[in-house]
């Protein structure tokens, strides 16, 4: 049986499509990255905002293509995606075969039976369900990195949010369970750890009482072979001393965190729904920066929000400038049918939304750019992630400032051969607007 797996959306969508992927290995499928003589298509969707589920939908009817074309036998559709429309896929897409939504992940080997007996089957177990123990994945990133799930849901309830209705109240991992993952990992050649979550900071709250991500931090830290650890989509609001600390001190947890803050200007975040105002966030960056100095700090940004006027985003613009975050991604409001704030009036035509974003992005370039040549000169490890194809002595690589895709790069110069993985140490010689210039130190 050959099984083919399509995974669209976050990171944390791709650790459900690798647990799928374990499940369906254990069992004796063959996975095949060749959709065309596939027997099985699984396609893992996202509809966070709406270019992701037209992406979904695209995806899917161009797979469905296969039944006619290639081998496929069934179509199955998982994900955020099927757990929203669920009676809207079958009826829209009547070449589906089986939606499974985020709470049956876990029963993807017996949906694919019932397909493959012309069943079409529905599987919407709880979406507050706690996953429990270890969790085997059939690695799907490049092998030296991987991002592991320490929590599942949201409490957070953002106005301008489906999550929370799709993934179910917040569900920390126990720390044991996700330490074995780690140590299994590693064991495998993994040599950089990306925690994720729907909201990192609040991890251990509901299972200990007491937020625990440190502590999370310092027994991953005792992971011999694992060389870096880096931290995703943490809430500033939940950004305490323990954590501050924690990177600090911790020499493999890498200088760096991605702190989504959506907005700046404190009537747009309260109408957001968000637990920070401006005054805040200051506070919280300043320390983080004094605390340690290097830090390298990414954030996102939503430009159009309903209601927001000229002021309100030259505020958050301004905020933006006198901020100088290292890394930033803005994104347009999306309206997202069942939100509180897709209800809201006085919604901002498209054509604002871009320029706002567009305004945002000009200055970033600008920031960028002067934070970059700042880097001249400094020694940096760093993780090297391939080799230029036009250059017979380039490789392209990472260092603690930049996660895998969303970040810049550093072209390192030298004449050894590495490997993807490998990790060496530069010495930055120039700069671009948001990629670096390094060579090799002896």
């Amino acid at each position: 049986m050959k099984i083919s797996f399509t995974s669209l959306g976050c990171d944390k969508n791709l650790v459900d499509s690798e647990v799928m992927l374990g499940l369906i290995d254990e069992e004796g499928y063959k996975v095949v990255s060749d959709d065309a003589i596939a027997d099985v298509i699984i396609v893992n969707t996202c509809c966070f905002i709406n270019d992701a589920k037209a992406e979904s939908i695209e995806n899917i009817l161009e797979l469905a293509e296969y039944k006619e074309t290639g081998e496929c036998k069934a179509l199955i559709v998982t994900g955020c995606m099927a757990e929203r429309y669920k009676e809207e896929v079958f009826n829209e897409l009547p070449e589906v075969d089986a939606i499974v939504g985020t709470g049956s992940y876990e029963k993807i080997i017996e949906v694919i039976k019932e397909t493959l007996e012309g069943n079409k089957v529905q599987r919407f177990d709880s979406i507050d369900i706690t996953s429990e123990g270890r969790r085997k994945r059939l690695i799907s990133t490049p092998g030296y990195f991987e991002y592991i799930k320490i929590a599942e849901g949201c409490d957070n309830f953002c106005t301008y949010c489906i999550i929370p209705q799709l993934r179910g109240k917040y569900r920390s991992r126990k720390i044991e369970d996700i330490v074995e993952e780690a140590r299994e990992l590693v064991e495998q050649g993994v040599k950089e750890i990306i925690l994720v979550a729907q909201d990192t900071t609040r991890y251990g709250i509901d299972l200990y009482g007491d937020k625990k991500l440190h502590v999370l931090l310092e027994e991953l830290s005792k992971i011999e072979e694992l060389k870096w650890i880096r931290l995703m989509y943490c809430y500033p609001e939940e950004i305490n001393d323990n954590l501050i600390e924690a990177i600090k001190n911790l020499d493999k947890v890498c200088n760096y965190i991605d702190m989504p803050i959506q907005h700046a200007n404190d009537r747009i975040l309260k109408r957001m729904a968000r637990r920070s105002n401006q005054e805040k966030l200051r506070k919280v960056i300043g320390k983080l920066r004094q605390e340690v100095p290097d830090i390298s700090l990414r954030t996102t940004l939503i430009t159009g929000f309903p209601g927001e006027t000229e002021d309100d985003f030259n505020d958050m613009l301004q905020f933006v400038k006198d901020m100088r975050f290292n890394r930033l991604g803005v994104f347009t409001y999306s309206q997202e049918e069942g939100t509180k704030a897709a209800e809201f009036e006085e919604q901002i035509d498209d054509d604002i939304k871009e320029r706002r974003k567009n305004a945002i992005m000009e200055a970033q370039k600008i920031i960028s750019e002067e934070l970059s040549k700042e880097q001249v000169g400094r020694e940096l490890d760093t993780i090297i992630d391939g080799k230029l194809p036009e250059e017979d002595h380039v490789y392209c690589g990472r260092t603690y400032m930049d996660s895998p895709d969303i970040d810049g790069y550093i072209f390192v110069n030298s004449e050894r051969t590495y490997m993807s993985g490998d990790f060496t140490k530069a010495k930055v010689v120039g700069s671009y607007e948001y990629d670096l210039i390094g060579e090799e130190i002896e």
